[in-house]
């Protein structure tokens, strides 16, 4: 038995989690479309950058320096368009030469070769790559060397056609890889490293730790970096088999794409392809329509040739999707021309006959018109002597209960101040002043009147109305019941919600009443409201009715 809930506890944690999952998609759906209705002030702003940058290289400066500020320029250009940054790259290779500084050199021909590999041109990428001496580099630029030779040789093993080509490729990949990896081990809480370590786990099939060790970076400051955490995190996903989890992390990456902006990215279209398999097809469109035009605006020959494997179906099956809705249309269109054709003839049939009986109906109009003034007049003022009857009689009778009742109680208050009276009057005689002072002081005498006035309260108020809590209970939720502890009839909520139905409705009266802030008293109405079972607005009213027939 025991293993059988267990199995369906399980279960329906699983089904609530995809569900939360499915509906935590499709909100980063919606944001991702609200991102991209807003990149053009991206892009604006990010073109307002790089003419600042540009502007910052003004002619007849010293090369060195000309040197560096084209390498903050370059980082704006890197991944927003290919033809400037080779431009940018082959100027800083220029300079470096110029200069005969080493490190400049290596650094310039190392960032060509990364712009070429953006470009596709991977053997031209290489050559630069075979010019720079690992020996000489300086320890910052080691790191970069094996991150472009493993990159490089990653989009290769991507885009080899023969299975041999690609096991080599690969296998170089995993080379650059680890030696990228055992070259920043004294930086292991950076992001450049977390990226490298997790890719390496995946290509290991350990996802759940690539997926532990990404997590945090999701948190970055740098709205760039978050893209890059985010979509380490789907390929994860993907290759565990996630898809929910794998359109979640692509939808945030891609939003942090187009909110950089970039033009060079791989989260859309991995996302729209994954939309187009899962039936989306109008979205998938969309958004691999965007991914070609920023390709061959940032001229990634690589993105090109990615989105040109998919686009042609996707946009023939689009195509054909909005040709059936042009039938549909069609069709829709020539039923509602018949239909508005055989409206228009029984319009002038009707207007035809409603003029023979107009007249007549003019006639009988003001006499039924002034009848149902006369009967309107008459039910009014019944229904008010009835109202008027019933309230009179429902507040006699209320009247009659808790007078006789508070009477009573009265009296015995009386009697219970005499005896209190007596008892104080002893202690102080007795010259016992600590005990006179500590009778004084505890107000265990005052809570029990209390708790023996509520109680009473609530047996006169049930004697009239016996079925108040089941009918006030049948007002709310059905799985948000208020039911009194053992040993008691009425709860705090109960008496407020049993002052309103005797007429006070004031909360500073109720509070006054119960002995609780007026803050409190609010609190519980506002509660309670919110259990109602239809309009939490007219609870109240429909409590003040509970009984009435009764009566």
């Amino acid at each position: 038995m025991r293993k059988t809930l267990f199995c369906l506890y399980c279960s329906l944690f699983c089904c609530v989690s995809s569900l939360a999952a499915i509906s935590e998609t499709d909100s980063l759906l919606k944001q991702l479309d609200e991102a991209i209705s807003k990149r053009p002030y991206c892009l604006k702003a990010k073109e307002n950058r790089l003419h600042e940058l540009r502007l910052r290289l003004y002619p007849g400066m010293p090369d060195e320096e000309r040197f560096l500020r084209l390498g903050d320029l370059l980082e704006e250009y890197r991944l927003f368009n290919a033809d400037s940054s080779l431009a940018i790259t082959q100027e800083r290779l220029r300079l470096a030469q110029k200069l005969d500084n080493h490190e400049y050199l290596d650094n310039a021909r190392m960032n060509l070769a990364e712009v070429m590999g953006i470009a596709g041109m991977y053997k031209e990428a290489l050559e630069q790559m075979g010019e720079v001496s690992l020996d000489s580099l300086p320890r910052y630029l080691r790191t970069y060397y094996f991150h472009n030779l493993r990159i490089l040789y990653s989009w290769m093993a991507d885009y080899v056609i023969l299975s041999e080509e690609k096991t080599r490729y690969r296998k170089l990949m995993d080379i650059y890889t680890d030696s990228l990896l055992e070259h920043r081990r004294i930086e292991r809480d950076t992001l450049f490293y977390a990226m490298n370590r997790s890719q390496h786990y995946n290509q290991s099939g350990r996802y759940d730790e690539a997926i532990r060790l990404m997590g945090p970076y999701l948190e970055a400051g740098d709205i760039h970096y978050k893209a890059i955490a985010a979509y380490t995190l789907s390929e994860s996903y993907k290759l565990k088999g996630d898809t929910e989890q794998e359109k979640k992390y692509l939808a945030m990456s891609a939003i942090a794409d187009m909110q950089t902006p970039v033009l060079e990215y791989a989260a859309l279209p991995r996302l729209a392809v994954r939309l187009f398999h899962e039936g989306d097809v109008e979205r998938a469109y969309t958004y691999l329509k965007l991914c070609m035009e920023d390709a061959v605006a940032c001229n990634a020959r690589l993105r090109i040739l990615e989105i040109l494997k998919i686009f042609p179906i996707v946009n023939d099956v689009y195509q054909l999707q909005i040709q059936k809705r042009q039938r549909q249309m069609g069709w829709a269109l020539a039923s509602i021309s018949l239909l508005s054709f055989f409206l228009i003839l029984a319009v002038v049939y009707a207007r035809r006959q409603m003029k023979r009986i107009e007249q007549a109906r003019r006639e009988v109009e003001y006499a039924n018109n002034r009848l149902k003034e006369l009967n309107g007049e008459l039910h009014r003022s019944n229904a008010m002597l009835k109202e008027a009857n019933r309230s009179i009689a429902e507040n006699s009778y209320l009247k009659e209960a808790y007078i006789g009742r508070y009477m009573d109680q009265c009296s015995v208050y009386i009697e219970k101040i005499d005896e209190y009276r007596h008892l104080l009057n002893r202690l102080a005689a007795s010259g016992n002043v600590q005990e006179l002072y500590k009778t004084l002081k505890s107000t265990k005498f005052i809570e029990k009147e209390l708790k023996e006035f509520y109680a009473g309260f609530d047996d006169t108020f049930l004697q009239l109305f016996p079925t108040f809590v089941e009918d006030f209970n049948a007002l709310l939720m059905p799985e948000e019941p208020i039911v009194p502890k053992p040993g008691e009839r009425m709860n705090t909520e109960l008496r407020i919600f049993a002052l309103i139905r005797l007429g006070i409705t004031d909360s500073v009266k109720i509070a006054r009443f119960l002995h609780y802030s007026v803050t409190t008293i609010y609190n519980y109405r506002t509660r309670v409201r919110n259990k109602a079972a239809g309009n939490r607005e007219e609870l109240e009213k429909r409590v003040a009715d509970i009984g009435k027939m009764d009566l």
